[in-house]
C-alpha cells in the first residue's frame, strides 16, 4: 500500500510562505489508492493548527492534499479529502488551549457543525463557519450525494488565527461561532474571492508576501464579522480603511472595460465623498494617485491581453475597448509612452516582458 508522499515542503506550521502536501497515491488524485498510514499523515499534517480528534470513514483507503502557509501570525489551509469528523471536546480544552479562531469556508461537498449546545448547522458550497479552539465543536464533512461515489471528494479552506488578532471583542463574535455564515454580499465576496486566489497561489507565495498577506486577511475577516453583527463602526478606523481600500482595488480591476470607471463613479459605488477616496487611496499607495492607478490597471491589462495566443484574432482597437479605451490613437500613445513600442510590435513579439509593468506617474 502506498505511503503519504510530500511534494513540496513539509506542510509544517511554522513554514513561511508556502507548502503543498500530497498524501495517498497518485499525488491525491480521485482514482489513487490510499490507506490508513496517508490518513495519519493528513491528520498530523492538519492537526499541527488544528487541534481536534479527527477520524475519516474513508481511512483505509483515504487520499488526501494539503496547502498550508504561515501569514504572519495567521495560517492558511486548502485542503481536499474524502470525508472527515472533526471534534474538540471539553477535555481538549482543557488540556490545552491555545485561543484560536478557525474558519473554514467550504468549496465543494457539504458539513454539518455543532458548535457548544448551538444546533447542528448545515454548510454547503460558500458558506463560511467559524469556531473556536475555546469552545467544544463537533464538524463532518463529506462529498455531496452521487459525486465521486468510488472516492468522493471534500474541498475547502482554512484560516486560523489568535482571538486576540481580531479587533472585536470576543464577546460579540461568539455570537456567530458555529453557525453557517452566507458569503454572497459585500465584504462576504472579497473576502471568499481572496481566499480563492489566495489558495492558488500559496505555492509560489514569498516569505515577504505572505507576512503582508497575513494582515490582509486580517482585515478582511474583521469586516466580514463585524457586517455580519452589523457593528461596523466598533472597527478600529485603519481596519475599516484598509478594507475599503482593498474593496476599492478590486472593483477597479472588475470594472475596467467601463470608460465611465472614474473617481467619482468609484466614490458613489462605495458611499465616500471623492476628496476623501483621493486621500484615503493616495496616502496607502505612497504618492500613487486613484487616477494614475486606474490607468496602471487599463495598461497591464491591455499589455497581457496583447500577448495572450487566445485574443490574437482580436483587433488591437477591440482589445483597447476591452481595458476601458476609447480611442484608438490615445491607446497607442498611451501604450507606447509606458512600454516603449507600440501595441502592435507588442503583439508580434517584438518586445521584453518588463519587471515592473508600465511607468505610471504620481502627480
Amino acid at each position: 500500500m502506498p505511503r503519504a508522499t510530500a511534494t513540496a515542503g513539509s506542510g509544517g506550521s511554522d513554514t513561511s510562505g508556502g507548502s503543498h502536501e500530497t498524501v495517498g497515491q497518485g499525488g491525491g488524485a480521485p482514482d489513487g489508492a490510499g490507506d490508513a498510514d496517508c490518513f495519519d499523515r493528513w491528520r498530523q499534517v492538519m492537526g499541527q493548527s488544528r487541534a481536534a480528534d479527527m477520524t475519516s470513514d474513508h481511512a483505509s483507503v483515504f487520499t488526501a492534499t494539503v496547502r498550508q502557509a504561515q501569514l504572519g501570525p495567521a495560517v492558511v489551509l486548502g485542503t481536499a479529502f474524502p470525508s472527515i469528523r472533526v471534534r474538540r471536546t471539553v477535555r481538549m480544552i482543557r488540556r490545552s488551549d491555545p485561543e484560536l479562531y478557525h474558519l473554514t469556508m467550504v468549496t465543494a461537498g457539504s458539513g454539518a457543525v455543532t458548535s457548544g449546545t448551538g444546533p447542528t448547522q448545515h454548510l454547503a458550497p460558500g458558506h463560511l463557519h467559524l469556531v473556536t479552539s475555546s469552545q467544544p465543536y463537533d464538524s463532518r464533512f463529506s462529498a455531496a450525494p452521487g459525486t465521486g461515489a468510488e472516492h468522493p471528494r471534500t474541498e475547502g479552506i482554512g484560516i486560523d488565527l489568535p482571538v486576540s488578532l481580531l479587533p472585536l471583542p470576543a464577546r460579540r463574535v461568539h455570537r456567530l461561532l458555529g453557525r453557517a455564515l452566507p458569503a454572497d454580499q459585500g465584504s462576504g465576496v472579497l473576502l471568499t474571492s481572496f481566499l480563492l486566489g489566495l489558495d492558488r497561489q500559496l505555492p509560489t507565495l514569498r516569505p515577504d508576501e505572505a507576512t503582508r498577506l497575513g494582515g490582509v486577511v486580517i482585515d478582511l475577516l474583521s469586516a466580514y464579522l463585524a457586517r455580519e453583527l452589523d457593528d461596523e463602526d466598533s472597527l478600529p478606523a485603519e481596519t475599516r480603511h484598509r478594507a475599503m481600500l482593498h474593496d476599492v482595488r478590486a472593483f477597479i480591476r472588475h470594472h475596467l472595460h467601463d470608460p465611465g470607471l472614474t473617481p467619482p463613479t468609484i466614490a458613489a459605488a462605495h458611499h465616500v465623498s471623492v476628496s476623501y477616496l483621493h486621500r484615503l487611496f493616495t496616502r496607502d499607495s505612497h504618492g500613487t494617485t486613484l487616477v494614475a492607478f486606474i490607468r496602471h490597471q487599463r495598461l497591464s491589462k491591455a499589455y497581457n491581453d496583447l500577448a495572450d495566443p487566445a485574443l490574437r484574432a482580436l483587433p488591437i482597437q477591440a482589445v483597447a475597448a476591452r481595458c476601458g479605451f476609447t480611442h484608438a490613437s490615445a491607446f497607442t500613445r498611451a501604450f507606447k509612452a509606458a512600454y516603449g513600442l507600440s501595441p502592435s510590435d507588442h503583439r508580434h513579439g517584438h518586445t521584453v516582458q518588463p519587471s515592473s509593468g508600465p511607468r505610471v506617474r504620481t502627480g
